[in-house]
């Protein structure tokens, strides 16, 4: 259900086939989905679990 969400937006490194959106959840959470199936799946994170995340992919982490 997407209505517990805040504003879906879409990831500024996204291109126009490999489209992320995410959104704040009422409870804390951050939302994740694909932007071409906005009634698929949505994966859930803990702040403190997104912000490892993506901080890890700016120290290059997760490079290939």
């Amino acid at each position: 259900m997407t209505s517990r969400y805040t504003r879906w937006r879409k990831s500024t490194h996204s291109d126009d086939g490999n489209c992320v959106e995410l959104a704040n959840a009422v409870h804390g959470t951050v939302g994740v989905r694909d932007s071409k199936d906005v009634t698929g799946p949505i994966l859930e994170f803990r702040p403190d679990t997104w912000s490892a995340f993506t901080g890890g992919i700016r120290a290059g982490k997760f490079s290939r």
